[in-house]
């Protein structure tokens, strides 16, 4: 009797056990939780333009609900999917109605593909093109969460809405540091198109393209949707002060900021002994500015003492300017228990843009900065630690064997010389 009541007991714990064990396991206490997933959305121009008949035989909007079809039978599981219009539902010629017309078609979420061709299916070309308003109310749709955010915006012709210009209100999003991504495609697109759809993409670190054909824009569209599915680095926003004092301390990593024109921002970085400090910034000129510009990276102490510093000029064939330093902190003479001392490194960012008086200055621009703390050389016989390339070590090699190479070749010249004369 007590053995079978033993067996029983036995049988059942074993049984509980494999219950358990296929029950979730809870997450345990310090591991990461699990991200959240990237979130794009199309916004589409379903404005009256929309009609013209001129990409690969159909029109405009055929050939984008075509590409949108075949995009979203290819959309990554784990990318949550939008769809906002805009100039899709008046058709009137109230100017101050139509530029209110923009609205989310499919909500961004987990897609259901048949829902969202569905959606798609039923818009036709109507009104007008308020780029403005729709980036605004794509911004809200996307907000939330510390994933990748992107908005992809096809349209086929310059914003009507002014005086609320899609330019600013792309610097505007940038500017909160949400990190927003706006992409723009243009369909056939004129010089004015053009100019507009890629100050939006600059603004806000997006890149615009020029369609032509139906498979240019499905392409385009397939490879920014996949592209927000990868792991980026994102930075985390900050806000220099005007002086080192009350400047904000950095740990090793991405960090992003705005500076007005020609400004002067601080942090502080601490250094350990046996520690090196590398720092990089770039600035963008998301707008138009003038060509002669340039970007200062400093270190110094906190007493205001300059250790190094690092500058690039420029004169308007790029983009953006980097810049970057090397500071090694020497180790310690001798190791004690006590922890050693750091050194609280001032770092100071300064630009001279400058910009024509018709541009706005406000928000400032785009600032990226990179902050990274490895082990320092060992000893200063490490070329690193004076800041040059091994490649000075091979020139000195080169020159001393160059040196002993024409003393040798010399000595036997002249024992040539010699040895002719006497015969």
């Amino acid at each position: 009797m007590i053995t079978r009541k033993r067996l029983a007991a036995g049988v059942c714990g074993l049984l509980a056990a494999i219950a358990v064990g296929l029950l979730p396991t809870p997450a345990v206490a310090g591991e990461p939780a699990a991200k959240s997933s990237p979130k794009v959305e199309l916004t589409l121009d379903v404005s009256g333009s929309m009609r013209a008949r001129d990409i690969d035989g159909q029109s405009r909007m055929a050939a984008a609900k075509q590409a949108f079809n075949e995009v979203l039978d290819a959309v990554p599981d784990d990318v949550q999917l939008g769809i906002r219009t805009l100039g899709a539902n008046y058709r009137g010629e109230d100017r101050k109605v139509g530029c209110k017309d923009t609205r989310q078609l499919y909500p961004v979420g987990p897609l259901d593909r048949t829902e969202a061709k569905t959606a798609v299916a039923t818009l036709a070309p109507t009104g007008w093109t308020p780029i403005g308003p729709a980036l605004l109310g794509a911004a809200d749709d996307l907000k939330g969460g510390d994933a990748t955010r992107r908005i992809v915006l096809i349209t086929d012709g310059e914003d009507t809405c002014a005086p609320l210009d899609p330019c600013q209100v792309a610097r505007d999003i940038a500017a909160k540091g949400i990190h927003l991504t706006v992409d723009t495609l243009g369909l056939l697109p004129d010089a004015k198109t053009r100019n507009q759809l890629s100050c939006i993409a600059e603004a806000t670190g997006g890149t615009y393209t020029s369609v032509q054909h139906t498979k240019e824009l499905r392409d385009r569209v397939h490879q920014l949707v996949d592209r927000a599915a990868r792991p980026v680095a994102t930075p985390k926003p900050t806000e220099g002060a005007q002086q080192c004092a009350g400047a904000p301390e950095l740990k090793a990593g991405l960090y992003s900021d705005r500076e007005k024109f020609a400004e002067h921002r601080w942090y502080r970085v601490a250094v350990r002994p046996g520690q090196e400090l590398r720092a990089s910034v770039s600035i963008a000129a998301d707008r138009a500015v003038n060509n002669d510009y340039g970007v200062l990276l400093r270190a110094s102490t906190v007493h205001g003492r300059e250790i190094v510093r690092g500058a690039e000029a420029g004169d308007g064939r790029t983009d953006v300017i980097s810049s970057g330093l090397r500071y090694p902190k020497a180790p310690l003479a001798s190791s004690d228990d006590a922890e050693p001392a750091t050194e609280t490194v001032c770092l100071q960012v300064s630009n001279s843009f400058s910009a024509p008086a018709s541009v706005k200055t406000d928000p400032g621009l785009p600032v990226e900065l990179t902050v990274d703390l490895v082990d320092g050389p060992d000893d200063a016989s490490d070329a690193a630690f004076f800041g040059l390339g091994h490649g000075w070590w091979y020139l000195i090699a080169l020159v001393l064997t160059g040196l002993a190479a024409g003393l040798l070749w010399g000595w036997i010249s002249r024992w040539r010389v010699t040895v002719w004369r006497t015969n």
